[in-house]
């Protein structure tokens, strides 16, 4: 076996090797000098990775202020200050205050941005200077200079590789590439040239080498994602929506409030007091709470995703899952396992399956409806994955206190060579003992195979092959009829075709071991193949069934090989069968070519952000989701990312909005139901907050024309906006999700918070709220009642009665906040017209029981009013449109 140098042993001149031997540090040609990689090092600045500058305090208070809603709030306050009407200004200030702070806290808590990526970079690395080699941080490397690389290191730089002996480099986080990438030195050509290349941020997985560093930080593969990552997100949806109705909230406001002053004024109403008037109604029709509410909102959201094991990171994007009109998901690690496992065999006697996930050896071989539960009842297959088996250099580690999980030493392929072998009752150690070991030709990419050889106990030896079909199922290599290599042969196409990693297996024994390879690699006897791939997750095709319900279209965009993202696309019925995804390696994915495409294969970190540009410029909300380094761009671009956390990078988590942490994507389906949840009692809280306010308007415009000349006091119009704005507002932020939520298409993009009809519920609740006002105020001015006391008491208990008819689910307990509030606001509204100090300070009179029970009554019909317009309004839950093709970019 191969010996190699592991560990440099500092300060005492000596080297640890593979064997467990201490031996004397030997001398290094090549590499630079000490000097010189310093002079290196002052001018190019090292190893370092950019990163985002942090956001001033001061800028990101002016980013949550300059709302539109909240600027119009300030104006308010500063009105009511001009007039010393300190008790409204203090409660608009205090609203302001907190939306604020709740934004920047939730802002600085999220924005630790990509400094992961230098922690993902190797800490330390070993070179060579001055003709020795020694250890050296990571940030301290500099170009040409000497890497020396062995099993288990991260590659710190870019480098070219100068030295190669069976090295294997998993390149899954940076490329998206299921399988690990030989390695070895090329003499021209590109594929041969990326052969001997090496990325900052990849794993050696086998082998050693020398590679000569050729690009760091900034310019290396991990510095040129991480640049791609500083820029700011965008708004979300719901920030776009929400500026949008703030900008007409605040003109609608202000014109309808300056006509009340311009009447009041032409009726002979004092100066002063239509003033107050009119600050008072601006403070009614714009609905103050909202930022309070959305945040609110938001934070239960995120509270509630965290007990479905979803971490949100930036709060605004618990809204956007439920906005999401497109999930494009990574595919290594998230709509599958991230391990390889085996899942067929065939022999020259037939085919069988393989059940079981990871690297555990629990699962069984299936062939002709039958459980192959020992070796004896299929001696082919059993012979076949002992070879399999003892050509073979990874090994199992079995779960322990810190790691619940079986989990593979060396190459993943090998390592589910022998989970397979455990499923068919190999006890692979007492076969290791059993056969040892005598010699072997190690792997290299120019033949594509490697054997070893084999004690026997009869003193004979065994010699093993495995390898790639094409390479192995030659004649001058397996003494078989040609019609065995030919069906091999086909067998084998058919399942690559199928996404599958194939290796052939092949046999013979000698009376001693050969002196070379030739010796070892002819007159074999074919076992047979055995199909490798990383399987779907157990939940990932009921996700994706889910998806498909609620309209929400599933993209696949990975930088693994097309026929492996075709296949697993097929399996989990993103396409159809038959249908075949987009090589971005020959076909640009900008976006004429993302249109109608719903898998994208051997996909660069550039080309996943312009596949998320181009559908995000058709309109469409995109969903990102992924684990690797590559992945951390398009997760930063898209409207939300979404990372796993316990398998996924710390760059992707640190670029993710979402972070899953059970890894589960189905996960992401119950976010966005949660999503849709948000954005629902969003809209429920505009929907009575802006009745109510546009029914104070209308009683102020109204009412003098039918004989009640001002209606309401200024105070008092504050009041019942505090009270009804006040909790009962926020508790409808508790108010549980709809039933059919998951089985509508999700909201067309374009649509504002107040589309699909919601403003004219808004005009129609307005009406009844604003005829009972008035006709309660006419009654009682006729009958010589104290009118404006019960036009106030009318408003009030109106619109509280609007609030519970709101809910969700009338009938039952569900959201017990809102009863609380509204028997909270009931109270104050009550002591409004009985409390001497409250009474003095809104200038109402009492009203005997009677006029109370009377008010009290009519006052329902705003109850029956949202009741009866939630039945008009509502329509059946159409079909989600999961078959919709994606629009054409614009």
């Amino acid at each position: 076996m191969t010996v190699s140098r592991t560990q440099v042993v500092p300060d005492v001149g000596l080297e640890l090797w593979s064997n467990g031997e201490l031996r004397p540090a030997s001398a290094d040609a090549g590499g630079l000098s000490s000097g010189e990689a310093a002079a290196r090092l002052a001018r190019d600045g090292g190893n370092v990775l950019p990163t985002p500058q942090p956001t001033p305090l001061w800028r990101r208070i002016v980013t949550q202020v300059r709302d539109p809603l909240v600027l119009v709030l300030l104006a308010a306050a500063g009105f009511t200050l001009a007039t010393a009407d300190f008790t409204d200004a203090a409660v608009i200030l205090l609203v302001i205050a907190v939306n604020t702070t709740v934004g920047v806290l939730q802002e600085i808590k999220a924005e630790r941005a990509i400094t992961a990526l230098s922690a993902l970079s190797a800490p330390a690395a070993r070179v060579v200077r001055d003709g020795r080699q020694r250890e050296v941080p990571a940030a301290d490397l500099v170009t040409d200079d000497l890497l020396i690389l062995a099993e288990g290191d991260v590659v710190p730089a870019d480098a070219r590789l100068v030295e190669s002996v069976a090295l294997l480099v998993d390149e899954a986080a940076l490329t998206g590439e299921s399988a690990p990438v030989d390695k070895f030195l090329a003499d021209t050509g590109a594929d041969s040239a990326s052969s001997a290349v090496v990325s900052a941020g990849t794993v050696v997985i086998r082998g050693r080498g020398r590679a000569v560093i050729t690009a760091t930080g900034a310019d290396s593969a991990m510095g040129r994602i991480a640049a791609m990552m500083v820029a700011s997100p965008g708004l979300t949806p719901l920030q776009r929506r929400l500026a949008g109705v703030g900008r007409q909230l605040a003109v609608g406001a202000l014109l309808l409030c300056g006509l009340v002053l311009a009447l009041g004024l032409v009726r002979g109403q004092p100066l002063q007091l239509m003033i107050v008037t009119a600050i008072s109604l601006v403070v009614a029709a714009v609905p103050e709470s909202l930022p309070a509410v959305v945040t609110l909102s938001l934070a239960l959201g995120a509270r509630r995703m965290t007990s479905r094991h979803a971490v949100i990171r930036r709060l605004p994007a618990v809204e956007t899952l439920g906005s999401v009109t497109i999930l494009a998901t990574d595919k290594t690690g998230t709509l599958t396992e991230g391990t390889m496992v085996v899942r067929q065999l065939w022999t020259p006697y037939g085919d069988a399956s393989v059940s079981g996930f990871g690297f555990a050896p629990d699962g069984q071989i299936h062939r002709d409806g039958e459980n192959i539960v020992a070796g004896d009842q299929a001696p082919d297959l059993l012979e076949l994955m002992r070879a399999a088996v003892l050509c073979s250099d990874a090994s199992l580690r079995a779960p322990s206190p810190d790691n619940d999980d079986w989990l593979a030493v060396g190459d993943p392929t090998e390592a589910a060579l022998l989970t397979a072998g455990g499923k068919i009752g190999i006890d692979v150690d007492a076969l290791h003992q059993a056969s040892p070991r005598r010699g072997e030709v190690p792997f290299d990419s120019d033949r594509k195979r490697m054997s070893t050889v084999h004690q026997l106990a009869d003193g004979r030896v065994r010699v093993i092959c495995k390898g790639a079909p094409e390479s192995l199922l030659q004649p001058a290599i397996i003494t078989e009829h040609p019609d065995v290599l030919r069906q091999a042969t086909d067998r084998a196409d058919t399942l690559a075709r199928e996404g599958y990693r194939v290796l052939a297996v092949a046999q013979a024994e000698r009376d001693a071991v050969p002196g070379d390879a030739a010796g070892y690699e002819h007159g074999l006897r074919l076992l047979g193949l055995v199909a490798i791939l990383d399987p779907p997750r157990a939940s990932a095709p009921t996700t994706i069934a889910a998806c498909r319900d609620a309209g929400i279209i599933p993209v696949l965009i990975t930088g693994d090989h097309p026929a492996t993202a075709t296949a697993i696309a097929t399996e989990l019925r993103i396409i159809d069968a038959g249908e075949t995804a987009v090589d971005c390696r020959t076909t640009d994915p900008g976006p004429a070519a993302t249109r109608g495409v719903r898998v994208f294969a051997r996909a660069t970190p550039q080309q996943k952000v312009a596949i998320i540009d181009a559908l995000r410029a058709a309109g469409e909300v995109v969903a990102m989701t992924g684990d690797g380094v590559n992945d951390g761009p398009a997760l930063h671009r898209a409207d939300i990312g979404v990372a796993m956390g316990k398998r996924g990078t710390e760059v992707a988590r640190q670029a993710a909005d979402l972070v899953l942490a059970d890894d589960e994507l189905a996960t992401v389906v119950a976010a966005a139901q949660e999503g849709r949840r948000v954005y629902a009692n969003i809209r429920r809280f505009l929907l009575y907050a802006l009745s109510g306010g546009a029914a104070e308007i209308a009683v102020m415009l109204v009412g003098p024309f039918v004989g009640l000349p001002l209606p309401l006091l200024p105070a008092q119009i504050l009041w019942i906006n505090l009270l009804t704005h006040g909790l009962p507002g926020l508790a409808m932020g508790s108010e549980p999700a709809d039933p059919d939520g998951m089985r509508r298409p999700p909201r067309p993009p374009a649509e504002t918070v107040l589309g699909a009809g919601l403003w004219q519920r808004v005009l129609r609740v307005a009406a009844v709220i604003a005829t009972v006002t008035i006709g309660v105020g006419l009654w009682a001015h006729t009958t010589d009642r104290p009118w404006q006391t019960l036009t106030f008491l009318a408003l009030g208990l109106t619109q509280l009665a609007v609030a519970l008819g709101s809910r969700v689910r009338p009938g039952t307990t569900a959201n017990p906040m809102l009863f609380a509030a509204v028997g909270v606001a009931l109270l104050l509204q009550l002591a409004a017209i009985y409390a001497p100090p409250l009474r003095q300070l809104l200038g109402t009179e009492p009203v005997t029981a009677t006029d109370l029970l009377i008010v009290t009554a009519v006052s329902a019909l705003g109850y029956a009013a949202i009741r009866l317009d939630r039945r008009i309004h509502s329509t059946p839950p159409p079909p989600a449109e999961a078959g919709r093709p994606i629009p054409e970019s614009t």
